[in-house]
């Protein structure tokens, strides 16, 4: 169901005598800034939607790495040197020998 030529010819000729020959023009330029100007506003909403989206889906992303990502534990084996020495049933060792007091560290 579209609009037939009788009726588009009723609608120009409502237009024509409601606002006259002289505004026509003026009205059409009017329409056809509006028409711009929405769509450039929805292009603008767009792309800043699409950016939104984007951005959400890396830090999804990135949480997603981040809880996935194995858990260290803490072995004997990937301890430090002065840890193990403090774990319970490790043996002391004796503490490096002390350097003459004479004797100054370089620099």
């Amino acid at each position: 169901m579209g609009i037939g030529f009788s009726e588009l010819v009723l609608i120009l000729l409502f237009v024509l005598i409601v606002f006259g020959g002289k505004r026509i023009p003026e009205l059409a330029r009017a329409l056809g800034r509006a028409s711009y100007e929405f769509k450039k506003a929805k292009a603008a909403f767009s792309e800043e939607g699409r950016d939104l989206m984007q951005a959400a889906e890396k830090i999804a992303e990135k949480e997603d790495r981040q809880a996935t990502a194995p858990m260290k534990t803490a072995k004997d084996d990937d301890l430090p040197a002065d840890a193990e020495a403090s774990a319970p049933g490790a043996t002391q060792s004796e503490p490096p020998p002390e350097k003459p007091s004479g004797e100054t560290a370089p620099l």
